[in-house]
């Protein structure tokens, strides 16, 4: 210690330093968790089931299963921009190459998409998105994590968007718009009629992201496509996922497509390797026998009308759903239902003083499902 330096001082310093603590930026403590669907408990003499995620039951079709036994090149990093799938994509979807932006599953896209278009302005004022709510629940925080400020609007009582409220709700801060069609977790889809309209009300420097990770599953001729969307609206940014459909969820690849003005920048925000090569080689498998997907997800279409029709025979009222799950609007019997399908070994992902949403399942699951549902008898989803 040199002469000039007081012990004294030393000391209270020593003591300040140990006294702080790390911390994480202020946003942290406002953000919600994200809440993944618990696993089945145990019952004696059940097969449990899981319904609480929405996941596909099935497996890939075979032709995916040989292309990860195949992968021998483990050990190399993947190509960063996912050329091959972007190729194979390309193909399947009648739009270019160079329009297509891949990321660790739809909401790894999302989350370059946010990176990109919305955080902090220059003024240090939050940028605005605006979406639906209830909607998917990794929204905020992903919106929270990139700086920008969540504009929540309440769904109709169908849990269908309330366009025209969102619509009134954009302003000079507004950047980003999310669509989720169909609707995670309620269930209803947007029309090309309600979309179009909407986006004749939108500025054309506010980014409109059409998410659309269940459109295998829409059966609805009138619902929005949002490749078609792209192609007439440069502001539209259309997302989608190999998790659901092809059955993927573990391998994580998903990707945005946009015009390129958007594509140009979506790049330097893309997060270098997302997508692995053996992701990237199961994705273009599906692909390339995409007949054999569309059969499977045809099942699980099946199986979501038999659940739909067994709920309405039992009285109960819920939306109109074109994903691979249904919606109980319980409110606050929300948790008691989930509690009560957890003793019949089933597991459902329940909303707190909002619903329950409930995934399509192994056929066994999904009668076990009706099967207690016509036991329920609280809450104001039945009649």
């Amino acid at each position: 210690m040199t002469s000039t330096q007081n012990p004294t001082n030393v000391a209270a310093v020593q003591t300040a330093a140990q006294d702080r603590q790390i911390r994480p930026r202020p946003v942290m403590d406002r953000l919600p968790k994200y809440a993944a669907g618990k696993p089945p408990a145990v019952i004696e003499g059940l097969q449990p089931y899981k319904l609480s995620s929405n996941e596909n039951p099935l497996p890939p079709i075979p032709e995916v299963l040989e292309a990860i036994q195949s992968q021998h090149n483990i050990q190399r990093y993947p190509d960063p921009l996912s050329t091959a799938l972007r190729t194979e994509l390309s193909r399947f979807l009648d739009v270019p190459a160079e329009d297509i932006v891949t990321g660790a599953g739809s909401l790894g896209a999302l989350v370059q998409i946010l990176q990109t278009f919305a955080g902090q302005s220059e003024d240090g004022t939050a940028d605005e998105v605006v979406y639906a709510w209830r909607s998917f629940e990794a929204y905020p925080i992903m919106i929270g994590l990139s700086g920008a400020a969540s504009v929540q609007i309440p769904n109709q009582a169908d849990g269908s968007h309330d366009l025209e409220a969102m619509a009134a709700a954009l302003n000079e801060r507004t950047k980003v718009v999310l669509l989720c069609t169909p609707n995670n977790p309620t269930g209803p889809a947007l029309t090309t009629a309600q979309v179009e309209d909407f986006l004749a009300k939108v500025p054309q420097d506010v980014v409109v992201v059409i998410d659309e990770a269940y459109t295998e599953f829409v059966r609805d001729p009138e619902v929005v496509d949002g490749i078609k969307a792209y192609k007439k609206y440069p502001n539209v940014i259309v997302l989608r996922t190999f998790s659901k459909a092809h059955g993927l969820a573990n391998l994580r690849v998903g990707y945005s497509v946009s015009n390129p003005e958007l594509t140009q920048h979506l790049r330097v925000a893309a997060t270098p390797f997302a997508v692995s090569s053996l992701a990237e080689d199961a994705a273009i498998a599906s692909l390339k026998h995409y007949d054999k997907v569309v059969e499977r997800v045809q099942s699980l279409v099946d199986e979501r009308d038999r659940v739909v029709a067994g709920l309405s025979e039992l009285g109960w009222k819920i939306p109109e759903s074109q994903g691979n799950f249904v919606w109980l609007p319980l409110g606050e019997n929300a948790q008691g239902f989930a509690a009560y399908a957890g003793e019949q070994a089933l597991s459902v992902r329940a909303f707190p003083n909002e619903g329950v949403r409930v995934s399509i399942g192994e056929v066994e699951a999904n009668t076990r499902f009706l099967s207690l549902c016509a036991n329920y008898t609280k809450g104001p989803g039945v009649s």
